[in-house]
């Protein structure tokens, strides 16, 4: 393998200048470092990442850590996350904490010394003090908090607003017994979103009862057994918001079985507007989830705080808006109104909760 010395010698340069164009310390003209890299690059030279790393006290490594890595909304996270971090130079160490507290601290431990950063992903209130201990002194970046934390930036989806907008989209269909299959209990996405969906109700003075409030855990078993709660409901809904897409696969399923049919005997719409949604019969109604732009925001926010020279400022906290998608199993043929058209989505929260017009995308339908 060639070694900084073999680099130096060919680009007729000295071995400290090759060591300030890979440990970014400037004082190297374009002219310079170009040809330094061309001559690595060549030779097929790398400087080893843990000596660069004793000398520059950087790893150029981030860690990652969310409940679970399965499914297309944590998919599309991650992409966000990746792409955003290989075009600054950074790579990613993913782990995930969904079997507790030991997971997690087992997740950070490992981590620890290795990373510049970290990205956290919904953490409890009362795990923070343990993130930070186990994490180390590392700049924190927290997505969907469960609340605001002044000593750490966060980005986060507008859940309330969401469900509130999906909610409001079935009343204007005429729906006044709406039903809804919610996420887990101590899970941030699922109580914000059954908040919305009460919200909505409250609104225009809706029926609402906890009769009409389902139990689920976010996965497609959890929608499909919700349903047989839902048809022993005496009169039965006429509408069911289900607090994820995943959930509602399971929803769908189980009223095709059941002889219900979708959008004429029941409405049905998600959260999340997954890949899969579109595909469904019927096509799914949702709220749309920039699940990238969550994940890109989260790791630009990241970078910010890692930057040697990076002003001390207040931390942020940002919300980033929802959109409707109307599909058919909501009923989209009579649904149209002047606000927005079959496949189109509407804004349904923005920076806080200043809703924000979203450019007109096609749907299939």
């Amino acid at each position: 393998m060639a070694t900084i010395k073999d680099v130096a010698r060919e680009a007729g340069v000295s071995i400290a200048t090759v060591s300030r164009v890979f440990n970014d310390k400037g004082l190297v003209s374009t002219t310079t470092e170009s040809q330094v890299r061309a001559v690595a690059s060549r030779l097929n030279y790398w400087p080893n990442a843990m000596a660069r790393s004793l000398i520059t006290n950087r790893t150029h490594t981030l860690g990652v850590l969310l409940p679970d890595l399965h499914g297309e909304f944590f998919s599309g996270v991650i992409r966000g996350l990746d792409v955003t971090a290989r075009r600054e130079g950074f790579h990613l160490l993913v782990s995930s904490s969904h079997s507790g507290i030991d997971e997690l601290a087992s997740a950070l431990r490992s981590m620890r010394g290795r990373i510049d950063g970290l990205v956290v992903m919904a953490p409890d209130v009362e795990s923070m003090g343990s993130i930070r201990g186990w994490a180390g002194d590392v700049p924190i970046v927290l997505i969907d908090p469960r609340t605001e934390f002044t000593e750490h930036d966060s980005v986060a989806i507008a859940n309330v607003e969401g469900a509130q907008a999906m909610v409001q989209h079935l009343l204007s269909l005429g729906h006044r017994s709406i039903a809804t299959v919610s996420g887990p209990v101590r899970n941030v996405d699922a109580r914000q979103r059954l908040a919305g969906y009460r919200a909505g109700l409250r609104e225009v003075g809706a029926e609402r009862s906890r009769r009409l409030e389902l139990a689920g855990d976010f996965t497609e078993p959890s929608g499909y057994q919700a349903v047989a709660a839902l048809l022993a409901l005496d009169p039965r809904p006429t509408a069911v918001f289900v607090a994820n897409d995943h959930m509602a696969v399971g929803v769908l399923r189980a009223l095709a079985e059941a002889g219900v049919r979708v959008p004429d005997d029941m409405a049905v719409a998600g959260f999340d507007d997954i890949e899969t949604a579109r595909y469904l019969s019927p096509p799914l109604s949702t709220v749309r989830v920039d699940r990238f732009q969550l994940g890109a925001r989260a790791l630009q926010r990241l970078l910010h705080r890692t930057r040697a020279g990076a002003p001390a400022e207040a931390h942020r906290h940002e919300v980033l808006p929802t959109s409707l998608v109307i599909r058919q199993s909501c009923g989209s043929a009579r649904a149209i109104t002047p606000q927005s058209r079959a496949g189109e989505p509407f804004a349904a929260g923005g920076s806080m909760t200043t809703a924000t017009r979203e450019r007109r995308t096609e749907e299939f339908r």
